[in-house]
Protein backbone atom coordinates (compact mmCIF):
# COMPACT_ATOMS: atom_id res chain seq x y z
CA UNK A 1 0.00 0.00 0.00
CA UNK A 2 1.58 3.11 -0.99
CA UNK A 3 -0.04 7.06 -1.01
CA UNK A 4 1.01 10.47 -1.31
CA UNK A 5 -0.55 13.00 1.49
CA UNK A 6 -0.70 16.61 2.57
CA UNK A 7 1.43 17.01 5.67
CA UNK A 8 -0.52 19.85 7.43
CA UNK A 9 -4.33 18.03 7.09
CA UNK A 10 -3.00 14.86 7.78
CA UNK A 11 -1.26 16.20 10.83
CA UNK A 12 -4.95 18.47 11.80
CA UNK A 13 -6.99 15.13 11.04
CA UNK A 14 -4.74 12.98 13.22
CA UNK A 15 -4.73 15.80 16.25
CA UNK A 16 -8.76 15.97 16.10
CA UNK A 17 -9.27 12.19 16.33
CA UNK A 18 -6.67 11.84 18.70
CA UNK A 19 -8.73 13.33 21.34
CA UNK A 20 -10.83 9.90 21.81
CA UNK A 21 -8.25 8.04 22.49
CA UNK A 22 -7.47 7.35 26.45
CA UNK A 23 -3.89 7.72 27.97
CA UNK A 24 -4.20 4.20 29.25
CA UNK A 25 -6.20 1.38 26.89
CA UNK A 26 -7.51 -1.80 28.35
CA UNK A 27 -7.00 -3.21 24.95
CA UNK A 28 -3.62 -2.40 23.60
CA UNK A 29 -4.59 -2.02 20.28
CA UNK A 30 -6.76 1.09 21.10
CA UNK A 31 -3.53 2.92 21.19
CA UNK A 32 -3.51 2.85 17.72
CA UNK A 33 -5.06 5.18 14.79
CA UNK A 34 -6.69 2.34 12.11
CA UNK A 35 -5.68 3.79 9.03
CA UNK A 36 -7.77 2.57 6.32
CA UNK A 37 -7.25 3.64 2.27
CA UNK A 38 -10.08 3.43 -0.39
CA UNK A 39 -9.17 4.93 -3.92
CA UNK A 40 -8.16 8.56 -3.24
CA UNK A 41 -9.61 9.23 -0.06
CA UNK A 42 -7.99 7.98 3.24
CA UNK A 43 -9.74 7.45 7.21
CA UNK A 44 -8.30 8.08 10.28
CA UNK A 45 -9.94 6.24 13.36
CA UNK A 46 -9.74 6.85 16.80
CA UNK A 47 -11.79 5.16 19.55
CA UNK A 48 -12.07 4.04 23.22
CA UNK A 49 -14.49 1.08 23.07
CA UNK A 50 -17.44 3.37 24.17
CA UNK A 51 -16.76 6.33 21.64
CA UNK A 52 -15.23 6.34 17.98
CA UNK A 53 -14.02 9.09 15.34
CA UNK A 54 -13.08 8.90 12.16
CA UNK A 55 -11.77 11.95 9.75
CA UNK A 56 -11.78 11.62 6.23
CA UNK A 57 -9.16 13.23 3.26
CA UNK A 58 -8.42 12.97 0.06
CA UNK A 59 -4.70 11.40 -1.04
CA UNK A 60 -2.74 11.04 -3.63
CA UNK A 61 -0.85 8.67 -5.97
CA UNK A 62 -2.49 5.99 -4.26
CA UNK A 63 -1.66 2.42 -4.82
CA UNK A 64 -3.75 -0.68 -3.67
CA UNK A 65 -6.37 -0.24 -1.10
CA UNK A 66 -5.63 -1.52 2.50
CA UNK A 67 -5.14 -0.76 5.96
CA UNK A 68 -3.05 -1.02 9.19
CA UNK A 69 -3.23 0.10 12.64
CA UNK A 70 -0.35 2.47 13.78
CA UNK A 71 1.00 3.75 17.05
CA UNK A 72 -1.14 7.01 17.97
CA UNK A 73 1.54 8.29 19.98
CA UNK A 74 4.74 7.82 17.85
CA UNK A 75 2.91 8.74 14.52
CA UNK A 76 1.71 12.06 16.33
CA UNK A 77 5.40 12.73 17.58
CA UNK A 78 7.02 12.08 14.02
CA UNK A 79 4.09 14.20 12.02
CA UNK A 80 5.01 16.88 14.10
CA UNK A 81 8.30 17.22 13.29
CA UNK A 82 7.74 17.04 10.15
CA UNK A 83 6.77 20.22 9.62
CA UNK A 84 4.18 20.42 7.53
CA UNK A 85 5.85 18.62 4.50
CA UNK A 86 3.90 16.34 1.56
CA UNK A 87 4.17 13.43 2.71
CA UNK A 88 4.75 9.58 0.92
CA UNK A 89 3.32 6.16 2.81
CA UNK A 90 5.18 2.83 1.81
CA UNK A 91 3.35 -0.05 3.96
CA UNK A 92 3.87 -3.39 3.43
CA UNK A 93 0.78 -5.33 3.43
CA UNK A 94 2.73 -8.74 5.31
CA UNK A 95 5.42 -7.65 7.34
CA UNK A 96 3.24 -4.47 8.38
CA UNK A 97 6.52 -2.16 7.62
CA UNK A 98 6.10 1.54 7.54
CA UNK A 99 8.02 4.00 5.85
CA UNK A 100 7.43 7.45 5.91
CA UNK A 101 9.20 9.48 3.63
CA UNK A 102 9.67 13.61 3.11
CA UNK A 103 11.61 15.91 1.79
CA UNK A 104 15.07 15.51 3.40
CA UNK A 105 14.71 11.90 5.01
CA UNK A 106 12.50 9.19 5.91
CA UNK A 107 11.30 7.34 8.99
CA UNK A 108 10.54 3.54 9.24
CA UNK A 109 8.38 1.69 12.16
CA UNK A 110 6.23 -1.55 12.25
CA UNK A 111 2.59 -1.50 11.98
CA UNK A 112 -0.09 -3.31 13.53
CA UNK A 113 -2.28 -5.70 11.77
CA UNK A 114 -5.87 -3.77 11.52
CA UNK A 115 -8.11 -7.21 11.74
CA UNK A 116 -7.43 -6.78 15.70
CA UNK A 117 -8.95 -3.40 15.72
CA UNK A 118 -12.53 -3.84 16.90
CA UNK A 119 -16.01 -2.92 14.68
CA UNK A 120 -17.72 0.17 15.10
CA UNK A 121 -21.43 -0.79 16.40
CA UNK A 122 -24.23 -0.54 13.85
CA UNK A 123 -27.72 1.19 14.75
CA UNK A 124 -30.14 -0.67 15.58
CA UNK A 125 -33.34 -1.33 12.28
CA UNK A 126 -35.49 1.41 14.51
CA UNK A 127 -32.80 4.20 14.92
CA UNK A 128 -34.00 7.50 13.97
CA UNK A 129 -32.40 10.13 11.90
CA UNK A 130 -32.31 13.96 11.42
CA UNK A 131 -30.35 16.61 9.78
CA UNK A 132 -30.17 19.87 11.37
CA UNK A 133 -27.74 23.26 11.35
CA UNK A 134 -24.69 22.70 13.06
CA UNK A 135 -24.76 25.96 15.11
CA UNK A 136 -27.97 24.09 16.70
CA UNK A 137 -26.07 21.80 18.41
CA UNK A 138 -22.74 24.06 18.47
CA UNK A 139 -24.79 26.62 21.17
CA UNK A 140 -26.09 23.03 22.62
CA UNK A 141 -22.92 21.96 23.55
CA UNK A 142 -21.22 25.31 24.70
CA UNK A 143 -24.22 26.67 26.90
CA UNK A 144 -24.25 23.39 29.20
CA UNK A 145 -20.89 21.53 28.93
CA UNK A 146 -19.61 23.68 31.68
CA UNK A 147 -22.23 22.77 34.28
CA UNK A 148 -22.02 18.68 33.35
CA UNK A 149 -21.40 16.58 36.83
CA UNK A 150 -18.40 14.29 37.41
CA UNK A 151 -20.05 12.20 40.35
CA UNK A 152 -19.50 8.49 39.31
CA UNK A 153 -21.80 7.72 41.81
CA UNK A 154 -24.33 9.83 39.70
CA UNK A 155 -23.67 8.97 36.11
CA UNK A 156 -27.12 10.09 34.67
CA UNK A 157 -25.55 13.90 35.75
CA UNK A 158 -22.40 13.25 33.93
CA UNK A 159 -23.61 14.08 30.51
CA UNK A 160 -26.17 16.40 28.43
CA UNK A 161 -29.68 15.57 28.14
CA UNK A 162 -31.21 16.03 24.88
CA UNK A 163 -34.92 16.39 25.45
CA UNK A 164 -36.00 16.52 21.55
CA UNK A 165 -39.77 17.69 21.07
CA UNK A 166 -41.60 18.87 18.23
CA UNK A 167 -40.71 22.09 17.74
CA UNK A 168 -37.46 22.68 19.81
CA UNK A 169 -34.27 20.50 20.81
CA UNK A 170 -33.48 21.15 24.52
CA UNK A 171 -30.40 20.63 26.44
CA UNK A 172 -29.96 20.03 30.15
CA UNK A 173 -26.72 19.56 31.89
CA UNK A 174 -26.67 19.92 36.29
CA UNK A 175 -23.48 19.28 38.64
CA UNK A 176 -26.41 19.34 41.60
CA UNK A 177 -24.61 23.02 42.43
CA UNK A 178 -25.79 24.67 38.87
CA UNK A 179 -27.86 23.64 36.33
CA UNK A 180 -28.55 24.93 33.19
CA UNK A 181 -31.40 24.78 30.18
CA UNK A 182 -30.82 25.79 26.98
CA UNK A 183 -33.31 25.82 24.50
CA UNK A 184 -33.45 25.96 20.68
CA UNK A 185 -36.53 27.16 18.97
CA UNK A 186 -35.04 27.50 15.32
CA UNK A 187 -35.35 24.09 13.99
CA UNK A 188 -38.24 22.17 14.81
CA UNK A 189 -37.60 18.35 15.12
CA UNK A 190 -40.93 17.08 14.26
CA UNK A 191 -41.18 14.17 17.26
CA UNK A 192 -40.45 13.25 20.66
CA UNK A 193 -37.05 11.44 22.23
CA UNK A 194 -34.29 12.47 24.36
CA UNK A 195 -30.95 10.67 25.58
CA UNK A 196 -28.10 11.40 27.58
CA UNK A 197 -24.93 12.39 25.73
CA UNK A 198 -21.47 11.84 27.67
CA UNK A 199 -19.01 15.03 28.37
CA UNK A 200 -15.91 13.15 26.48
CA UNK A 201 -18.07 12.88 22.79
CA UNK A 202 -20.41 16.15 23.71
CA UNK A 203 -17.22 17.69 24.04
CA UNK A 204 -14.99 16.53 21.04
CA UNK A 205 -18.32 16.84 19.34
CA UNK A 206 -18.25 20.72 19.72
CA UNK A 207 -14.09 20.38 19.03
CA UNK A 208 -14.57 19.56 15.48
CA UNK A 209 -17.83 21.38 14.75
CA UNK A 210 -16.15 24.17 12.19
CA UNK A 211 -17.45 27.54 10.75
CA UNK A 212 -18.06 25.82 6.97
CA UNK A 213 -20.44 23.01 8.42
CA UNK A 214 -23.75 23.23 7.65
CA UNK A 215 -25.45 20.58 8.94
CA UNK A 216 -24.99 17.77 11.24
CA UNK A 217 -26.72 14.12 10.22
CA UNK A 218 -27.64 12.44 13.47
CA UNK A 219 -28.41 8.85 13.47
CA UNK A 220 -29.31 7.84 16.91
CA UNK A 221 -31.10 4.09 18.82
CA UNK A 222 -31.97 3.62 22.14
CA UNK A 223 -28.01 2.68 22.90
CA UNK A 224 -25.77 5.37 20.85
CA UNK A 225 -25.85 8.31 18.08
CA UNK A 226 -23.65 8.69 15.25
CA UNK A 227 -22.88 12.14 14.13
CA UNK A 228 -22.00 12.77 10.51
CA UNK A 229 -20.21 16.33 10.08
CA UNK A 230 -17.82 17.60 7.43
CA UNK A 231 -14.74 15.35 7.20
CA UNK A 232 -15.57 13.28 10.64
CA UNK A 233 -17.81 10.72 11.54
CA UNK A 234 -18.42 10.73 15.46
CA UNK A 235 -20.50 7.36 17.44
CA UNK A 236 -21.00 7.09 20.86
CA UNK A 237 -22.81 5.39 23.83
CA UNK A 238 -25.32 6.89 25.33
CA UNK A 239 -25.35 6.78 29.50
CA UNK A 240 -28.15 4.42 30.74
CA UNK A 241 -30.23 5.85 33.11
CA UNK A 242 -33.36 8.34 33.20
CA UNK A 243 -32.86 11.95 33.39
CA UNK A 244 -34.01 13.74 36.41
CA UNK A 245 -36.92 16.20 35.97
CA UNK A 246 -35.19 19.14 35.58
CA UNK A 247 -38.22 21.80 35.34
CA UNK A 248 -39.53 20.69 38.46
CA UNK A 249 -36.10 22.41 40.39
CA UNK A 250 -36.50 25.55 39.01
CA UNK A 251 -38.29 28.48 41.09
CA UNK A 252 -41.18 29.66 39.12
CA UNK A 253 -41.67 32.79 41.65
CA UNK A 254 -38.44 34.92 42.78
CA UNK A 255 -40.14 38.19 43.96
CA UNK A 256 -36.15 39.35 44.42
CA UNK A 257 -34.75 40.18 41.18
CA UNK A 258 -31.26 42.21 40.06
CA UNK A 259 -30.07 43.60 36.62
CA UNK A 260 -26.77 44.32 36.44
CA UNK A 261 -23.95 45.08 33.94
CA UNK A 262 -22.56 41.52 33.63
CA UNK A 263 -18.64 42.41 32.66
CA UNK A 264 -18.90 44.56 35.68
CA UNK A 265 -19.69 42.13 37.88
CA UNK A 266 -17.77 39.71 37.22
CA UNK A 267 -14.81 41.86 37.74
CA UNK A 268 -16.03 42.49 41.16
CA UNK A 269 -16.24 39.06 41.11
CA UNK A 270 -13.18 37.74 40.26
CA UNK A 271 -11.51 40.28 42.76
CA UNK A 272 -13.91 39.02 45.68
CA UNK A 273 -12.97 35.39 45.01
CA UNK A 274 -9.36 36.23 45.43
CA UNK A 275 -10.31 36.75 49.22
CA UNK A 276 -12.48 33.84 49.74
CA UNK A 277 -12.07 31.08 51.74
CA UNK A 278 -10.67 28.43 49.48
CA UNK A 279 -12.66 25.59 50.29
CA UNK A 280 -16.10 27.12 49.30
CA UNK A 281 -15.17 30.52 47.54
CA UNK A 282 -18.41 32.19 49.48
CA UNK A 283 -19.25 35.16 48.37
CA UNK A 284 -21.80 37.19 50.00
CA UNK A 285 -24.39 39.50 47.91
CA UNK A 286 -26.16 42.23 50.16
CA UNK A 287 -28.78 43.98 47.55
CA UNK A 288 -31.07 46.77 48.34
CA UNK A 289 -32.14 49.83 46.62
CA UNK A 290 -28.74 51.34 46.07
CA UNK A 291 -27.22 48.33 44.87
CA UNK A 292 -25.32 45.16 45.68
CA UNK A 293 -22.79 44.84 47.82
CA UNK A 294 -20.29 42.00 47.06
CA UNK A 295 -18.17 40.41 49.96
CA UNK A 296 -16.16 37.97 50.84
CA UNK A 297 -13.13 36.99 53.69
CA UNK A 298 -11.43 34.09 54.86
CA UNK A 299 -10.87 34.10 58.20
CA UNK A 300 -8.33 31.45 58.62
CA UNK A 301 -5.54 33.82 57.27
CA UNK A 302 -7.75 37.34 58.32
CA UNK A 303 -8.73 38.78 54.81
CA UNK A 304 -11.06 40.54 53.66
CA UNK A 305 -12.85 42.06 49.94
CA UNK A 306 -15.82 44.43 49.83
CA UNK A 307 -16.95 46.05 46.53
CA UNK A 308 -20.30 47.91 45.57
CA UNK A 309 -21.35 47.23 42.17
CA UNK A 310 -24.52 49.27 40.56
CA UNK A 311 -27.37 47.12 39.53
CA UNK A 312 -31.31 47.81 39.14
CA UNK A 313 -33.08 45.89 41.66
CA UNK A 314 -36.76 44.97 42.72
CA UNK A 315 -37.77 43.89 46.35
CA UNK A 316 -36.71 43.07 49.90
CA UNK A 317 -33.41 43.68 51.14
CA UNK A 318 -31.81 40.01 51.23
CA UNK A 319 -28.65 38.83 51.87
CA UNK A 320 -27.37 35.54 50.11
CA UNK A 321 -24.12 33.59 49.71
CA UNK A 322 -22.74 31.93 46.30
CA UNK A 323 -19.98 30.13 45.42
CA UNK A 324 -17.99 32.92 43.59
CA UNK A 325 -16.41 30.70 40.92
CA UNK A 326 -19.62 28.93 39.99
CA UNK A 327 -21.04 32.31 39.09
CA UNK A 328 -18.22 33.56 37.09
CA UNK A 329 -18.54 30.45 35.04
CA UNK A 330 -22.26 31.54 34.61
CA UNK A 331 -21.76 34.27 34.13
CA UNK A 332 -19.07 33.65 31.45
CA UNK A 333 -21.47 31.49 29.21
CA UNK A 334 -24.36 34.33 29.01
CA UNK A 335 -23.15 36.58 26.35
CA UNK A 336 -25.72 39.43 26.47
CA UNK A 337 -24.19 42.65 28.17
CA UNK A 338 -26.69 42.89 30.80
CA UNK A 339 -28.07 39.97 32.73
CA UNK A 340 -30.58 39.35 35.73
CA UNK A 341 -30.64 37.48 38.67
CA UNK A 342 -33.86 36.31 40.55
CA UNK A 343 -34.06 35.39 44.03
CA UNK A 344 -36.84 33.78 45.83
CA UNK A 345 -35.01 33.77 49.18
CA UNK A 346 -31.42 33.29 50.86
CA UNK A 347 -31.70 29.67 50.58
CA UNK A 348 -33.35 28.92 47.58
CA UNK A 349 -31.63 29.27 44.10
CA UNK A 350 -31.06 31.91 42.32
CA UNK A 351 -31.66 31.91 38.70
CA UNK A 352 -29.67 33.67 35.74
CA UNK A 353 -31.33 34.92 32.71
CA UNK A 354 -29.52 37.08 30.08
CA UNK A 355 -31.72 40.53 29.77
CA UNK A 356 -31.69 39.67 25.81
CA UNK A 357 -32.56 36.24 24.63
CA UNK A 358 -31.02 35.19 21.51
CA UNK A 359 -34.11 34.90 18.43
CA UNK A 360 -35.72 31.55 19.23
CA UNK A 361 -33.72 30.79 21.93
CA UNK A 362 -34.09 30.67 25.77
CA UNK A 363 -31.10 30.00 28.26
CA UNK A 364 -32.06 30.01 31.89
CA UNK A 365 -29.04 28.78 34.83
CA UNK A 366 -29.78 28.30 37.73
CA UNK A 367 -27.20 28.62 41.08
CA UNK A 368 -27.76 26.73 44.62
CA UNK A 369 -26.88 29.02 47.27
CA UNK A 370 -23.91 28.28 49.84
CA UNK A 371 -24.55 28.83 53.58
CA UNK A 372 -23.01 31.61 54.78
CA UNK A 373 -20.51 32.41 57.70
Amino acid sequence: MRFNVSGKTFQTQLQAVAKVINAKNALSILDNFLIKVEGDRMSITGSDQENVLTAYMEINDSEKDGEIALSAKRLLEVIKEINNQPLTFNINDETKEVEISFLNGHFTFMGVDAAEYPLSREPEADAHTIIFPTSVVQKGIENTLFAVGTDKLRPVMTGICWDIHEGDITFVSSDTHKLVRYINRTFAPGFHANFIMPSKPASILGSIIGKDDADIKLTFDSKGAVFEIGDYLLSCLFIKGAYPNYNRVIPQDSPFKMTVDRQSFITALRRACIFAQKASNLVVLDLDASGVRISAQDPDYSTSAEEKVACDYEGNDISIGFNGQFMIEILSVLKDDTVNLALSGPTRPGVYTPLTQGEGEEILIIQMPVQML
